[in-house]
């Protein structure tokens, strides 16, 4: 089973009209209420630093978006933990409140697609480590209409690169889930080779000290490493995730597959995809920034049909879809777990 590409794809680029958003738009977060689709999408002008901030575009059919704004809805704090940018969000609602994780380092990452680009920052001998290794770190950011967000701090440990990062949208056993991946938890002593989906459990959104191994490198599209992509759908057969896998390295292939786990245990794997569903096969998605790269970060469900939003070859916004049913069906009836 694949993911049908929109005809309108890309659905979202770049624009000179704003220096802010004139080189990338790409990996939204997505979201859908009341006749309309969001995206908070991530953007970044052409200047040498990459300063990255948070675009919001809305749509009434999903696929022929319009800016809000010619404004950020979000910028990094220059001085501060996510002074490189705000990036790669991904959105739930729990009550009346928007939840969004997002990426950031302290320093700019530069032009990091070219092989000379330059470094940022400084590295003192007394650390902390984030500060001296440039660590991607995940925060916390919240709002009660999608425009205005406060921030309310880091999740994950400074010393871990740890950027695919996301919340469930409801409490499960009376806790909160999150799943995410450290690319520093991998060896004999965390039993596994390479980086891994992990999932933790909270009373509270920003403090998590527990982690578990929940889904390791299986298929040959995941040899790299795998990570979690669109925030869960709670459906009558599981939680349904997407994920990412990496081909090879060091610089492989990102293939999009999906999880089903069980509603009461996320910790239980019930289905997944032996196959990737999406693969970088368009042009917009083969040559960019990351060349080869599929990278969804938005689901939404509208009328049984899934919308799968996702970044290009980290350079612009597209969509895919298929119908709920079809892919439950198959992750059930095709790729159950032995």
């Amino acid at each position: 089973m694949k993911l049908t590409r929109s005809a309108n794809n890309p659905i979202l680029r770049p624009t000179d009209k704003n220096d802010w958003e004139s080189l990338g738009v790409l990996n939204p977060a997505a979201w859908y209420e009341d006749g309309v689709f969001y995206l908070l999408y991530r953007a970044a002008g052409d200047d040498d630093e990459h300063r990255i901030t948070l675009g919001l575009a809305k749509s009434t059919d999903g696929e022929h978006f319009e800016r809000c704004f010619d404004h950020p809805i979000m910028e990094p704090g220059i001085d501060g933990p996510d002074g490189n940018g705000v990036e790669d969000p991904r959105v739930v609602k729990m009550g009346k409140y928007y939840y969004m994780t997002y990426a950031s380092r302290f320093f700019f990452s530069g032009k990091y697609w070219l092989e000379d680009h330059k470094n940022y920052g400084f590295q003192p001998e007394n650390g902390p480590m984030g500060l001296i290794m440039n660590n991607t770190a995940t925060y916390l950011a919240v709002s009660e209409d999608l425009v205005h967000w406060r921030k309310c701090g880091r999740m994950t440990d400074s010393r871990h690169d740890d950027r695919d990062v996301y919340i469930f949208p409801e409490k499960i056993n009376g806790k909160y889930v999150m799943l995410s991946r450290s690319m520093q938890r991998v060896g004999e002593a965390y039993g596994c080779e390479r980086p891994s989906i992990w999932i933790s459990y909270s009373d509270d959104l920003l403090e998590w000290d527990n982690y578990k191994l929940l889904a390791q490198k299986k298929f040959w599209w995941e040899k790299n490493k795998i990570g979690g992509s669109t925030p869960p759908l709670k459906t009558e057969k599981g939680w349904l995730c997407l994920y990412h896998g990496v081909d090879e390295e060091p610089h492989g292939n990102y293939h999009v597959g999906a999880m089903l786990l069980d509603l009461n245990d996320p910790e239980k794997i019930l289905a997944r995809t032996k196959e990737p569903i999406l693969s970088p096969e368009e042009p917009y998605e083969a040559e960019g920034m990351y060349s080869g790269c599929v990278f969804p970060t938005g689901l939404v469900e509208k009328d049984g049909t899934l919308y799968v939003y996702y970044g290009a070859a980290d350079r612009f916004c597209c969509v895919a879809t298929c119908k709920l049913d079809e892919l439950l069906d198959y992750l059930v009836n095709e790729n159950a777990e032995e």
